[in-house]
């Protein structure tokens, strides 16, 4: 029997135009962090953007809204 009950997690990625320093890397990880994800993994090079979070809690749709509202653009 597992020790914990909760979801791990679901883990979506974004592709992510408009990211190319470290500060868009922290502006990212900023505005997904506040809506309580588990983890973000900023990929500058593949402008690809990884969050693990909780479907209970986040929905997908808030974390494309997070990432917008930051500035940046996702892409299909």
């Amino acid at each position: 029997m597992r020790c914990c009950s909760h979801n791990s997690g679901k883990t979506v990625n974004f592709n992510v135009e408009g990211m190319s320093c470290q500060h868009c890397k922290g502006a990212i990880e900023k505005a997904l962090n506040e809506l309580g994800v588990n983890n973000v993994k900023v990929d500058l090079d593949g402008k690809k953007v990884a969050v693990n979070f909780n479907t209970d809690k986040v929905k997908e749709d808030d974390l494309k809204k997070a990432i917008t509202d930051a500035g940046y653009e996702i892409k299909n």
